[in-house]
């Protein structure tokens, strides 16, 4: 099993859910983020930022970089569903601009759902 923690746009999440949901991965949990990326060192860069995020990557080179809110999502999957559940998001969320998010897995050694008990893939 996989964690999969994936860092999106937060205008991203609803189309994220649904396609997650029409791909067979209902269970996820999302809250609210701040963070940023590495900082631009390289000003030709700013050409390949949408106009509507232009302002907010240069404010963020010209002071240091402030926190941009994003949403942390959350699943837990088989191995086998793993790159399913990853193509999906990336489908979602890829715009080929900076700051379209990133995406974690980690390995889960056990999953215990408490109202019965149960573990492992069986709890999934």
């Amino acid at each position: 099993m996989k964690e999969i923690m994936a860092i999106i746009r937060m205008n991203k999440l609803a189309q994220t859910k649904k396609a997650l949901v029409e791909a067979g991965f209902e269970g996820l949990t999302a809250t609210k983020a701040l963070g940023r990326g590495k900082l631009l060192k390289d000003l030709s860069l700013l050409d390949k930022v949408q106009d509507e995020n232009r302002d907010m990557v240069l404010e963020s080179l010209l002071k240091g970089g402030r926190l941009i809110p994003k949403r942390l999502i959350t699943l837990v999957v088989k191995d086998a569903d793993v790159q399913k559940a990853v193509d999906t998001i990336i489908k979602a969320n890829q715009e080929g601009n900076i700051g379209d998010g990133k995406i974690f897995l980690l390995p889960l050694a056990d999953v215990i759902r408490i109202r019965t008990g149960e573990s492992g893939e069986a709890a999934v």
